[in-house]
């Protein structure tokens, strides 16, 4: 939203997340590198998976969103005419852009820092995923409100296409959410290194779409360091550990349903349906599984060890941060080339990783250090080598 910068016409839950915008034609194979979540959703004009915004944060190369196109144009004509006066952005874009991986990166960690320390004295993971959902919405609303960006309507048609996108979103939202409470922030990313391949899998044996065996190849020391790493990690428990997995196939099966999502409505606006569809999905689990302790002891025992103010202090910043680093995410993905964005990509788990360890203290094995590193190596070279077939199709069909 404004707050943020430009938007994408205007993807984190979400996170969110890759990644937010629509394009007419078929998207390329899922098999993308990953991008944070809500970066996944949008871009172009047809709902995809970015490579939300995963996590998901690295991208298939597309045809570049509406705006972008918009900018190319307006300087072309600029420079057959009178040259008008240059702002910062356009005389220094390298310098804009290194601030929006800055933000976004900064965006992230806080995001997982904050969310983290939560758990401390609230260890209720579907409440909190409400929490971060119910922020976003909400900031949306006070956007629309505000006319940041005018609220575009929607029908039922589209909605009836949304729904199951977001309904993918909720449940690999609140998995991840759950995932955080129960291991290490930085094997929760480290286990999430692993949706390239579910993204792959599903091009191959659901949508049948062949997956080049150089990427099959490239994802083999993703598969081999998350294994390492799992065998030796200190915090591991199963609940933390399929919970990660659930999230890894709910955001590939997110990226199924969005494809079959055709709209022209701008990313922000969409992302914000969605969200506000993930809020109504995530509700009922919350309060089904939680509600009672909620009800009897959680809120108070809360209350009781950070106070009120803080607690929905918290809840609030960790929200805004999560919709905002998503939100980060896909204009950032909108400024660069998808091998640029991957390698941005691969750089801000690393960046996450290490700082979630200085910043919790968490003591990690020899093999698991070694085993996180296969890993995130793994999805460098599964980025490199995606971004750079993509590229070439790009060139192929515009040649």
């Amino acid at each position: 939203m404004a707050a943020v910068g430009a938007l994408p016409g205007a993807t984190a839950g979400a996170s969110l997340p890759q990644r937010l915008r629509l394009h007419r034609r078929a998207a390329p194979s899922l098999a993308a590198a990953s991008v944070p979540d809500a970066a996944r959703l949008v871009r172009g004009r047809q709902l995809r998976p970015a490579v939300l915004l995963a996590s998901s944060p690295a991208s298939a190369s597309l045809p570049r969103p509406a705006k972008s196109q918009q900018r190319l144009a307006a300087a072309a004509s600029d420079s057959a005419g009178e040259a008008k006066p240059q702002g910062f952005a356009e005389r220094y874009p390298t310098l804009v852009t290194g601030f929006f991986f800055f933000l976004w990166y900064f965006l992230n960690v806080i995001f997982n820092i904050l969310n983290k320390k939560i758990f401390d004295y609230f260890p209720y993971p579907y409440f909190v995923s409400v929490s971060h959902l119910f922020v976003g919405v909400l900031y949306c609303l006070v956007g629309w409100s505000f006319g940041f960006p005018k609220r575009a309507p929607i029908n039922s048609t589209l909605l009836k296409q949304l729904v199951p996108v977001a309904v993918c979103h909720a449940i690999g939202h609140v998995t991840s959410t759950v995932s955080f409470a129960a291991v290490a922030v930085s094997f929760v990313h480290t286990i999430k290194a692993l949706e390239p391949f579910f993204s792959a899998a599903a091009s191959q044996f659901i949508l049948g779409q062949p997956v080049p065996l150089t990427l099959w190849l490239s994802l083999l020391p993703v598969v081999i360091g998350v294994s390492v790493a799992s065998l030796t990690e200190l915090s591991f428990n199963w609940t933390g550990f399929i919970n990660a997995m659930i999230s890894n196939i709910s955001f590939t099966y997110r990226s199924i349903y969005s494809k079959k999502a055709m709209t022209d409505m701008d990313s922000t606006n969409l992302y914000a349906y969605i969200s506000i569809i993930a809020l109504f999905v995530c509700i009922p689990p919350a309060l089904i599984i939680e509600g009672p302790q909620l009800v009897q002891h959680g809120f108070k025992d809360a209350i009781a060890k950070v106070g009120l103010t803080k607690l929905v202090g918290n809840f609030f910043l960790v929200g805004l941060f999560y919709h905002l680093y998503n939100q980060v995410a896909t204009n950032t993905l909108e400024r660069v080339a998808p091998l640029s964005h991957a390698i941005g990509n691969v750089l801000k788990r690393v960046f996450v990783i290490g700082f979630s360890i200085i910043v919790f203290g968490n003591k990690i094995t020899t093999q698991t250090g070694i085993g996180t590193s296969i890993a995130i190596a793994g999805v460098a070279l599964y980025s490199f080598i995606k971004a750079k077939i993509e590229e070439e199709k790009r060139q192929i069909k515009s040649a």
